[in-house]
């Protein structure tokens, strides 16, 4: 693949409220494959090619579209899988603090998907620049991608959305974890878990055993009386693990509950 790069730098301005470093276009492999240090907060817009970025030894796998964050000290590098070209604006300031608070961009949440339709103007807006203009293309597409993460909000309800009904029609497979749901939703299980917290109020973790106890007790109401069975058919692999976390939710253990429902029937024979 010829190297078709294109860098353009900005002249040093001092400037605490949002300075704009270069706004490069990336087509080497060989540069991708290098670990590479930032020193300015570093906006990345995917323009082609899928693979696998690998910051502080996280991997975030991407396609054309996606857009990646990485902040100032941070390492990456690209494990390219076909031919990958993107784009990036590096940043720092006061004002590039604040963006962050604002989107709640973080290391937890800095991968997002959905914006293939950014790649032209990125494109034009760099084609188009100039040594006197850099610094302006560059900050306008860098704020304008950032008020297209508004949006973004809608995608992230539909992702939490899916995560609830996949946990309701799977809770009773113990293998069931955020993981395997991470993999089949493909995205980062760190990045869905603090989706779901935010959304929800409430971790996935305790959010899935709270869903299994209440089945739980949904079966030893109407009379199943094995707590190896209720445990496997709650999704608990574990029956002792199971007793452990019924009697520290509900104040007795399975067996008690098990007499309290027998003794509450015989009442009211």
């Amino acid at each position: 693949m010829n190297n078709k790069n294109i860098c353009k730098f900005v002249p040093t301005i001092m400037n605490t409220n949002l300075n704009i470093n270069c706004f490069i276009f990336e087509t080497s492999p060989e540069v991708m494959k290098k670990k590479c240090e930032t020193n300015s907060n570093r906006m990345i817009l995917i323009t082609k090619g899928k693979g696998e970025f690998i910051v502080d030894k996280e991997p975030y796998a991407y396609e054309a579209g996606n857009l990646l964050f990485v902040f100032i000290n941070e390492y990456y590098s690209v494990n390219s899988i076909s031919d990958t070209e993107y784009m990036y604006v590096d940043f720092t300031g006061i004002r590039a603090d604040e963006l962050f608070r604002r989107f709640d961009i973080r290391e937890s949440n800095r991968h997002f998907k959905g914006f293939e339709s950014l790649i032209p103007l990125w494109q034009e807006s760099l084609s188009r620049a100039n040594e006197k203009t850099t610094d302006l293309a560059a900050e306008s597409v860098l704020l304008y991608t950032f008020s297209r993460l508004f949006g973004s909000a809608a995608e992230k309800n539909d992702v939490v959305n899916k995560m609830v009904e996949i946990t309701e029609e799977n809770f009773t497979d113990s293998s069931l974890s955020i993981s395997l749901i991470a993999d089949e939703l493909g995205y980062n299980p760190k990045y869905l878990s603090h989706l779901f917290k935010n959304k929800m109020g409430v971790g996935y973790t305790e959010y899935l055993r709270n869903i299994r106890l209440k089945q739980a007790v949904f079966l030893l109401d109407h009379k199943l009386d094995s707590i190896k069975n209720i445990s496997s058919l709650s999704g608990f692999s574990d029956p002792l693990y199971f007793s452990n976390v019924f009697k520290k939710q509900m104040g007795i253990s399975p067996k008690e509950y098990i007499e309290k429902v027998q003794k509450e029937n015989k009442g009211e024979e």
